[in-house]
């Protein structure tokens, strides 16, 4: 992908946890794009053509070609652009427990935090937090193993394809402390809150992830049987 000669589109919605993965995909690489936000409420027909069964963002399109899914955005990203950083690590088996955490916390840890954010407030909602932070622990413990040498990033001082997955949800938890309640902290996590504070202050990734007092105004519409106030 030579940015300089590619035309490339992204399709997606600024408070999605998956769409801010691909942007800072792309800023990393230095890929110049063109950013459409869609309305999941009323889909336009760019994004019904070009991702017509999932019907979901994000959507990258290059030279017209449409690609979707996160993950897969992120792998086509790497393999086509050859500007530095490369995302993924250059040794097989480092790659694999890459792509091993970033699956755990798609399939894993996302789905158990929407359900504490879906949660009533009491004891459904304790429930959930327990559930997210016995989770939460075992990608901790699974980090500290399989990236013992993180400095202070998993491939190097710079931003990778675990850090564009993770980071770009993980860099908002006061959102959730100010709204729902505390789910991660140094105490309990300080290894993973090691890396997260780490990745919170890159310029790049304090310019990609949306707007804290935006976001917090987000999930008081979005989920309010869930909100401590």
């Amino acid at each position: 992908m030579d940015h300089k000669q590619s035309e490339v589109k992204l399709l997606g919605v600024w408070s999605s946890p998956f769409c801010p993965r691909i942007e800072l995909a792309l800023k990393l690489k230095g890929i110049e794009y063109e950013y459409i936000e869609e309305d999941l409420k009323n889909k336009s027909q760019l994004l019904l053509q070009h991702n017509p069964i999932h019907k979901k963002v994000p959507v990258l399109l290059h030279n017209g070609k449409a690609i979707a899914e996160s993950l897969v955005i992120l792998e086509y990203i790497d393999e086509t652009c050859n500007h530095s950083p490369k995302l993924l690590p250059e040794d097989p088996y480092q790659r694999s427990k890459v792509r091993f955490w970033a699956n755990y916390y798609d399939q894993k840890l996302l789905p158990s935090y929407f359900r504490i954010l879906f949660a009533s407030k009491g004891k459904d909602q304790e429930k959930a937090i327990e559930d997210f932070s016995s989770l939460l622990k075992v990608l901790e413990e699974g980090i500290e193993k399989d990236f013992p040498q993180r400095c202070p990033f998993i491939n190097s001082t710079t931003l990778g394809y675990l850090e564009c997955v993770v980071g770009t949800n993980a860099c908002n938890y006061k959102v959730c402390h100010e709204t729902v309640a505390e789910i991660m902290n140094t105490v309990k996590n300080p290894i993973l809150m090691s890396w997260v504070n780490a990745m919170k202050e890159s310029p790049l990734m304090k310019e990609t992830i949306p707007p804290h007092d935006k976001l917090v105004a987000k999930m008081k519409e979005m989920f309010p049987a869930s909100l401590t106030v």
